[in-house]
């Protein structure tokens, strides 16, 4: 099911159809090192990861991460979209595409597209986002999305720090 379009892009639901394109994703060395290892080895595994995921989330939340297929030839690039974790009171934006569809203005125009859907269908007043402090690429992106450093986090289970990006409604920290 489509959810979005953009000059470029489908965005629509996972399905376990695209299994194969999961499995490739989430073992690509950039999604390892940035994201984490979801230990997801075959089309089974893959399979569980998207109904479990994605398909769940949507049912639950009415948004997920949505594959990315480029129109001219229906080629999944990538992953983008909103996500509700139980580690954070906000909902969060969410991307990954393989390396061979980077540098191409691909995440971001998915991304500006999810940014929109979330604020104008959704009413959201605060998105937030969460990257590895060393991955300068998403955080670029991010900012040229008009997201703000807010601070530092820790989530449940994890032992590094990320950094928590905001757009929209910002809180108040005092810094010292």
């Amino acid at each position: 099911m489509k959810i979005l379009e953009t000059d470029r892009l489908i965005l629509r639901l996972q399905t376990t159809d695209n299994a194969a394109f999961i499995l490739e994703l989430l073992n690509d060395p950039s999604w390892l090192r940035f994201i984490g290892d979801r230990r997801v080895r075959t089309l089974d595994d893959a399979r569980a990861y998207i109904l479990n995921g994605p398909v769940r989330m949507y049912e639950q939340f009415g948004f997920c991460l949505y594959l990315v297929e480029r129109k001219e030839d229906q080629a999944p690039i990538g992953i983008c979209g909103l996500i509700k974790r139980e580690s954070l009171e906000d909902v969060d934006i969410g991307f990954a595409f393989l390396p061979k569809y980077w540098s191409k203005g691909y995440a971001y125009e998915a991304a500006s597209a999810v940014m929109s859907y979330g604020k104008d269908t959704l009413g959201l007043t605060r998105i937030v986002a969460i990257t590895a402090q060393e991955n300068q690429a998403s955080e670029r992106l991010l900012e040229k999305l008009g997201f703000q450093l807010e601070r530092l986090i820790q989530l449940t289970n994890d032992s590094e720090k990320l950094k928590l990006l905001v757009f929209g409604e910002t809180e108040n920290h005092i810094s010292n």
